[in-house]
């Protein structure tokens, strides 16, 4: 992945406006698995489905405007499901081991949570 021009990325650790209108969880609060997704993304992988860490175009703009490439989508496992599921880890950053931030949904991109550590 192309590094972002610094000025279109937003400064490690801030929150971009649209970003704090969005619900917040605690990631101790979500499920097991969303929990172990976001650990992986931490240690760069291995992901278990060959979508996770690709681009995600942030089509429904619930998510801060950014740069294309900015997003990473990951998906969470939904036990007792066969495919991919609704649960997915969405990142934005230049270092996708080190996102700005990360956001969580459970409907499958309807709406997003800004995850907190």
């Amino acid at each position: 992945m192309a590094a972002l021009s610094p000025s279109l990325a937003p400064a490690k650790g801030v929150v971009p406006e649209a970003a704090a209108s969005l619900p917040t969880v605690a990631l101790t609060e979500l499920p097991r698995q969303a929990q172990e997704t976001h650990r992986l993304i931490r240690k760069g992988g291995p992901f278990p489905y060959e979508k996770d860490g690709t681009v995600f175009f942030n089509r429904e703009r619930l998510l801060p405007a950014s740069p294309r490439g900015y997003y990473r989508e990951y998906t969470v496992k939904t036990p007792g499901v066969r495919h991919r599921g609704a649960r997915r880890i969405v990142c934005g950053g230049r270092i996708p081991t080190t996102p700005d931030n990360c956001y969580y949904t459970d409907d499958h991109y309807a709406s997003f949570r800004r995850i907190v550590d």
